[in-house]
C-alpha cells in the first residue's frame, strides 16, 4: 500500500499513557536463533561445509534419531539460480510450504517437516539451507554531541532524500512527521510484510508495537509539538515505512529480507538513499553465508547507505569475555555502517560522551570483522510516542508531555537509538551532496568522527549494582562519535566503487602474539581501499591513537591490561589464545535461546 500524501486529520486523538521501563529500557530489536550451534557440527573455520547452516545441521540432526521428525521448522532456501515451478513443485511434494519469494538471495522462505530436510540437502539445485531465525524484542541529546546544528545552519535538512525505516511500522499521524505547513505527512510509503493487524482499537495504526515511530522521530522529527527541542536530525526527509515487525516487534529473518527488497525497488521511486536496521541477531555462520547480510550487501550495491544497529551485549561476558565479540547480524557485514552507543554523562559537549556499557563490541564472530564502525548519542534519547502502541501501553514511566498536554514523546535507550541518529547524518551528508556513494559516506563519518577519548572510563548501573569499565579501543568504539561539522566540511573522497570502504578484518599473530588489521578474510578479497597506509585514508586518521603505524590493534603497547586476556582467548576461539578463528562460545545456545541476560540496561546508568 503506498501512500504520497495524506490531509492532517482536525482533531489528533489522546494519547495513552505508556512507558518503556528501566528493564526494557535499552530497546534492541533482537533476532534471537532458536537452535543451537556448537563445535561438533559440520563447519569450517565458521563457514558451512555442506549445504545446511550449523542450526539446521542440528536439527537435522536429531530427526535422525527420532525426537524431531514429526516436527516442521521455518527455513530459507536459497538456489544457485531464481527457484522456478519446477524447484517449487519438489519442495512442494517433500511437504514444504511457501510463504515468500526472496529473489534478492534467489531463495524462498517455508514452512517444511524436519523429516524431510534430507530432501532439501538432496536436491541439486539448493546451494543453502538456514534457519528463518525469529525476531524478538528485548532527542533531545542528539544535537550537540554530534554538531548536527552546524548542517542546519547551512540550509540542509535532509530535504528529497527517502529514508526506509524497516521496523515495527511508523505512526504518520504525529505532527512531526508532517511537513512544515502541518497539512501533509512526509511518511510517502506504508507496507506490512507481517500479515498482521495494522490498526487496534485503542487508536493505533501502523505501528502496533512502538518502536518504528521512536526510530523515524530521531531520524526526521521536526520538533512541532515540542516546540524545536526534539527534533530529529534531518528534520526534512522522507520516510518510507517497511513494517517488518509485528504488534509484540516479532518478525523473522525472511520479514526483514523482504523488506529490504522493496526498498530497492522502490530507491527510485521515493529516492531511498539510506536504510536504517535498528535490529539485530546472533551470528550462527560467517557473514558470507547469511542470507540477511546478503540482503544488505544488496541494498549497499544498489547505492542504498544501510545503517545498522551494533546490539546491545557489552555488558555480557562468557567466560571472562568482557562484552568482546558480540556484535549482532547483520551488523557484521563489513559494507554496512555498523553503529554503537554513547551516553552524555549529564552533559552535552563531545568531550563528555562516553561509551554506554551496554554497546555491544567487536570483533565480529567468525570473521573478527572490526566493529563497530561508528558511535552516535543511545541514552536517555527522547523521540516520537506511538498512540495505544504495545510499549505505552504495558510501561508508564518513559512518557514525556508535549506542547498539546498529551504524552507526544518517549524517552529509551540503546543502539536502535543510535543507529537513527547516523541514518539521519547521512540524509543530510546526502542532502549536501547526492552524488556521494555508500562507501564515500562510510568513509567520510568514520574519518571525520570525533576521536579524543580517554583510555578507559567506569559506569556505575545500579539496578545491576556492578560497574563496566570500558577501554576505548578499536573493537568498541570503532572509528569515534559522529562530527557532523566535521563531515560537511570535509572534502575528501574515498573511491566511488562499491566496497571501497569495506571494514576490515582482525588476524592474531601467534609468533608476536598481535592482532593486526587486514582488508578482507579468508574467502572474501577485499577490495577496500580506504583503510590502507595512503596519507589522506591511512590508519592514524580513521581509528585514532589506539591503532599505531604497524596497524596493531590488540597487543602489548596497548591499553589493554591482564583483565582482558581471557576476552582475548574467547574471541579467539581458543583456551589458550592460539586459535585463528572464532567458535561459538559467545552465541551458543544458552545465549541464542535466552532474553533474560540481556533485558537489564540502559536508563540508569551513571
Amino acid at each position: 500500500m503506498s501512500q504520497t500524501s495524506k490531509t492532517k486529520h482536525p482533531v489528533r486523538g489522546r494519547r495513552h499513557s505508556a512507558a518503556w521501563g528501566k528493564r526494557l529500557s535499552m530497546l534492541l530489536l533482537l533476532l534471537v536463533a532458536e537452535a543451537a550451534f556448537g563445535q561438533r557440527w559440520n563447519v569450517v573455520e565458521g563457514r558451512v561445509a555442506g549445504k545446511f547452516a550449523p542450526d539446521v545441521a542440528s536439527i537435522a540432526g536429531r530427526a535422525q534419531h527420532g525426537s524431531m521428525a514429526k516436527q516442521t521448522v521455518k527455513v530459507i532456501v536459497q538456489y544457485r539460480q531464481a527457484p522456478q515451478s519446477e524447484q517449487v513443485g519438489r519442495m512442494q511434494r517433500l511437504g514444504g510450504r511457501m510463504s515468500t519469494r526472496l529473489s534478492l538471495v534467489k531463495g524462498i522462505a517455508l514452512t517444511i517437516p524436519v523429516s524431510a530436510l534430507a530432501g532439501l540437502e538432496a536436491d541439486p539445485d539448493v546451494l543453502s539451507v538456514s534457519i528463518d531465525h525469529p525476531l524478538q524484542v528485548l532527542d533531545d541529546q542528539t544535537d550537540t554531541p554530534t554538531n548536527v546544528r552546524s548542517a542546519w545552519t547551512a540550509g540542509f535538512d535532509g530535504t528529497g532524500i527517502g529514508v526506509a525505516v524497516i521496523d515495527s511500522g511508523v505512526n504518520d499521524s504525529h505532527p512531526d512527521l508532517w511537513d512544515s505547513t502541518e497539512t501533509n505527512t512526509r511518511v510517502v510509503y506504508h507496507q506490512d510484510f507481517t500479515g498482521t493487524a495494522t490498526s487496534n482499537s485503542s487508536g493505533a495504526k501502523y505501528d502496533l508495537f512502538g518502536h518504528g515511530t521512536h526510530v523515524a522521530g530521531i531520524i526526521g522529527g521536526n520538533g512541532y509539538l515540542s516546540g524545536g527541542n526534539y527534533t530529529g536530525v534531518a528534520p526534512n526527509v522522507s520516510i518510507v515505512d517497511l513494517r517488518a515487525l509485528d504488534a509484540n516487534g516479532a518478525g523473522s529473518d525472511s520479514t526483514v529480507i523482504a523488506a529490504i527488497q522493496r526498498a530497492i525497488a522502490l530507491k527510485n521511486t521515493y529516492n531511498i538513499r539510506v536504510i536504517n536496521l535498528s535490529l539485530g541477531r546472533g551470528i550462527p555462520v560467517s557473514y558470507t553465508q547469511d542470507p540477511l547480510c546478503q540482503a544488505v550487501e544488496s541494498a549497499w550495491k544498489a547505492g542504498i547507505v544501510v545503517v545498522v544497529a551494533a546490539g546491545n551485549y557489552g555488558r555480557l561476558s562468557v567466560n571472562g569475555s568482557n562484552g568482546f565479540g558480540t556484535i549482532t547480524a547483520p551488523g557484521n557485514d563489513p559494507f554496512v555502517l555498523t553503529v554503537g552507543a554513547m551516553k552524555s554523562s549529564g552533559q552535552s559537549s563531545q568531550a563528555n560522551q562516553t561509551k554506554a556499557s551496554f554497546s555491544s563490541k567487536g570483533p565480529t564472530t567468525y570473521d573478527h570483522v572490526v566493529k563497530p564502525d561508528l558511535m552516535a548519542p543511545g541514552t536517555g534519547i527522547v523521540s516520537l510516542a506511538a498512540t495505544g502502541a504495545t510499549l505505552e501501553l504495558a510501561h508508564a514511566s518513559a512518557l514525556i508531555t508535549g506542547t498539546d498536554g498529551y504524552n507526544d514523546y518517549f524517552k529509551l535507550s540503546g543502539t536502535s537509538m543510535a543507529t537513527p541518529v547516523v541514518a539521519g547524518a547521512v540524509a543530510l551528508l546526502l542532502d549536501e551532496n547526492s552524488q556521494l556513494t555508500p562507501d564515500q559516506v562510510k568513509a567520510r563519518l568514520m574519518k571525520t568522527a570525533y576521536k579524543r577519548f580517554p583510555n578507559a572510563t567506569t559506569s556505575w548501573v545500579p539496578h545491576l549494582f556492578a560497574n563496566f569499565t570500558d577501554f576505548y579501543d578499536i573493537f568498541s568504539v570503532g572509528s569515534g562519535l559522529i562530527d557532523m561539522q566535521a563531515a560537511m566540511t570535509n572534502t575528501d573522497l574515498a573511491p566511488a566503487t562499491v566496497g571501497s570502504a569495506l571494514s576490515p578484518s582482525a588476524v592474531y599473530n601467534p609468533v608476536t602474539g598481535t592482532v593486526s588489521l587486514v582488508n578482507g578474510n579468508g574467502s572474501v578479497t577485499s577490495v577496500s581501499v580506504v583503510w590502507g597506509s595512503s596519507v589522506v585514508w591511512g590508519s592514524s586518521v580513521v581509528w585514532g591513537s589506539n591503532v599505531n603505524g604497524s596497524s596493531v590493534v590488540w597487543g602489548s603497547s596497548l591499553p589493554w591490561n591482564s583483565n582482558l586476556l581471557s576476552a582475548f582467548s574467547v574471541v579467539w576461539g581458543s583456551s589458550t589464545g592460539t586459535g585463528t578463528q572464532a567458535t561459538s562460545v559467545v552465541w551458543g545456545s544458552s545465549l541464542l535461546g535466552s532474553t533474560s541476560a540481556f533485558s537489564d540496561a540502559g536508563d540508569d546508568e551513571q
